[in-house]
């Protein structure tokens, strides 16, 4: 029999950040627990609000599958005598089990006769299993801060006030610091501030419908989506969509209830991505638009509570922005009285990394490197580029940075326009940031695209150079997300440019500075950089892990190149026939131990197999070595595959390993060659087959 699990724990305002990371957690550990205990279970479930996580799981074994293990030990020669009495082996094996000799099985294995101890294990109920478990299961729920309440020792991201436990609607019972579980959640803090009883998800979705808490994730989202739209029709305008911000607020609130507020016209002369922000990134408020797109005095907030008067929280919300636009609206004048060069100059007091110098080093190191990227790629854009790198940092020095940081860039762009710079310069000023978030989007332009690549890698080399290198999750200057973007960048231009060459480029820069041998950074950078290749490749393209390791095997210092050996490869895979290829190739590699240095002589062939091999390798390396010089990998891995037939015949009839020292390094040279043909492709021993 199966029953649904289901799991609420309710707690003070969990920050909306912490919430989708901890659903997604309880998910992935409650699944493993019920599979490591051989516990049935269907697809788990979880949605959540501020002041509650929720995991659902249906069709949970009220019974612990049974299970026969077998224990092997010692061969049976080693076990028993020749008078088949059992030896030390025998005993010392069945001592260690816990059982006596005469238990013991005999198994037949492929292998011979081993020793055999079956256990037969009866399952535990479900309820038993969970009751002891859940405890450590809430300890372990991650996220970023979590706090101690009371005297208690237990902790969690906020205080937990209750939390429900149910197998088939009946109470698991278990105790979490000072809360026992039960079958009681509650209604909405302000609205309905009562207990609410629990038996399934589904009745209390609905019952806590009508104690105002939307209890579906989704639904609360869309609920907002619609909303703020009605609400931005009301004075005639749309909000500007902003899926990002759409998700943080529907993990703010419970009882959504959208309200639009208004600023004064003039604010209206400020940029508008500096507006914006104001109002998102401070107030998490939705800003509306015209139908053209262009900003209007109008901004939708969305309420946790049915207001009582609507005009009251609408002025309550302007007063807040008003005063965080006239913030925004000094610092914005008052920046405009220096220059974006004087403020450059003043980076030289700024202090980028205790072991990497100010800002102003920083500046002169990534110019150095977008010289030597726009020398090689971009020569008509040299002089823009140059003057944009020298400018990039300087809204660091504003009041506007200052007081909003997440401008950085923005303000750059905006203040470069207001003295005159070219606008290609004034976009990459913007543009180098990109892409500033997973998935966002890279620069458009090639000064920016260019000063992108040149600034993150700088911060990559000097971060390993010094040892600030990632490690588990700690990441804290973003090289992670740094490494994809320039992997990102290349990739989607594209730019064929030495990956190698750029951090030997970089790293002369930093000699003075290094606290490890230079050789030793590069490699470190080049495999971390290959590790999040690897990761982009196989999460966002789609690929199998064992098809990108293979063609990544060969190199990545062209990343254009790696990523179209890959993509022949992965298409190449789902041929009927490359299973029998990969297995072929791989019999020719198992066979080297040492690859041979000598030519083949083709005197010493003496087998028509192995001579009909030889001329088809002789014929096929050309088309091959053709092939790879126009990345046309595609091509080239049909031609190797018609050597198939050759390699298996060869095997067949021709003994490698002859007693002829000449004759046998002759047919090792022969199997070298078609190994390196191979390997310019792909390290076909990295391929998983069956």
């Amino acid at each position: 029999m199966a029953e649904a699990l289901y799991l609420e724990i309710g707690s003070e305002e969990i920050p909306a950040g912490y919430i989708l990371p901890a659903l997604e957690a309880m998910s992935t550990q409650m699944v493993r627990f019920l599979d490591e205990n051989r516990i049935p279970h269907g697809e788990p479930f979880t949605t959540g609000t501020p002041r509650r996580l929720v995991l659902k799981v249906a069709g949970v074994g009220l019974h612990q599958e049974a299970c026969t293990t077998e224990i092997m030990g010692p061969p049976r020669q080693v076990a028993y005598d020749a008078e088949g009495r059992p030896t030390k082996a025998a005993e010392g094996f069945a001592r260690g089990q816990g059982v006596a000799v005469e238990d013991i099985r005999i198994k037949k294995t492929p292998k011979g006769e081993y020793l055999c101890v079956v256990r037969e294990e009866t399952g535990v109920p479900t309820r038993e299993l969970l009751e002891k478990m859940l405890p450590d299961f809430v300890a372990h729920i991650p996220f970023p801060k979590s706090m101690r309440w009371g005297s208690l020792h237990v902790t969690f991201a906020r205080p937990i006030r209750w939390i429900v436990a149910l197998l088939g609607g009946e109470v698991l019972h278990f105790q979490y610091g000072d809360i026992q579980s039960g079958n009681q959640s509650f209604g909405h803090r302000f609205l309905s501030p009562q207990w609410v009883t629990v038996s399934d998800y589904e009745s209390h979705r609905e019952n806590l419908r009508k104690h105002f808490v939307i209890l579906d994730r989704e639904e609360r989202r869309n609920l907002i989506a619609k909303g703020i739209q009605e609400a931005a029709r009301s004075v005639g305008g749309r909000i500007l969509e902003d899926e990002e911000l759409l998700d943080e607020v529907a993990q703010i609130v419970e009882h959504p209830q959208p309200v639009v507020g208004e600023f004064e016209e003039k604010f209206l002369k400020l940029p508008p991505e500096l507006l914006i922000t104001v109002i998102k990134k401070h107030q998490r408020y939705f800003a509306v638009t015209d139908e053209k797109g262009n900003l209007l005095r109008y901004f939708v907030t969305v309420a946790n509570t049915v207001p009582r008067d609507v005009k009251v929280v609408a002025a309550g919300n302007a007063r807040v922005v008003r005063a965080r636009l006239e913030d925004a609206r000094f610092y914005y004048e008052e920046d405009q009285k220096v220059r974006l060069e004087d403020r450059t100059e003043q980076l030289k007091g700024v202090v980028f990394h205790s072991k990497l110098g100010t800002s102003w080093e920083k500046v002169e190191r990534f110019t150095a490197l977008a010289r030597w990227l726009g020398e090689k790629l971009a020569p008509e854009c040299l002089d823009s580029l140059l003057r944009a790198a020298y400018l990039s940092k300087a809204d660091l020095v504003t009041g506007m940075v200052g007081e909003f940081p997440e401008l950085q860039g923005v303000m750059g762009r905006a203040y470069a326009r207001l003295q005159g710079e070219p606008e290609a310069v004034a976009q990459a000023i913007f543009e180098h940031y990109l892409p500033n978030r997973a998935g966002g989007p890279v620069p458009e332009s090639m000064e920016g695209s260019l000063l992108s690549i040149a600034d993150k890698m700088d911060t990559i080399v000097s971060c390993f150079g010094v040892g600030l290198i990632p490690s588990g999750t700690a990441d804290p200057f973003a090289l992670r997300r740094q490494t994809l973007g320039i992997i990102r960048i290349i990739l989607e231009k594209p730019f064929i440019v030495s990956l190698s060459g750029m951090i030997d480029q970089a790293l002369p820069l930093l000699s003075s500075k290094l606290t490890s041998p230079a050789e030793e950074v590069k490699k470190a950078v080049l495999e971390f950089f290959q590790g999040r290749l690897h990761h982009y490749l196989v999460s966002q393209e789609g690929f199998s892990s064992d098809v990108v390791e293979a063609s990544l095997a060969v190199g990545i210092d062209d990343l254009v190149d790696a990523v179209a050996r890959t993509r022949a490869l992965a298409a190449f895979k789902l041929r009927p026939d490359f299973e029998s290829l990969a297995v072929a190739f791989k019999r020719v590699v198992n066979i080297i131990k040492e690859p041979e240095t000598i030519p083949v002589a083709p005197e010493l062939l003496q087998n028509a197999e192995e001579q009909a091999l030889f001329a088809n390798l002789w014929d096929t390396e050309g088309v091959v070595s053709g092939c790879l010089a126009n990345a046309d990998y595609d091509a080239a891995l049909e031609s190797m595959s018609r050597l198939k037939g050759f390699i298996d015949a060869f095997f067949d009839s021709v003994l490698v390993m002859d007693k002829d020292e000449a004759v046998r390094r002759n047919r090792l040279a022969l199997l070298t060659r078609i190994r390196n043909l191979f390997s310019g492709v792909a390290d076909f021993r990295k391929i998983q087959t069956a």
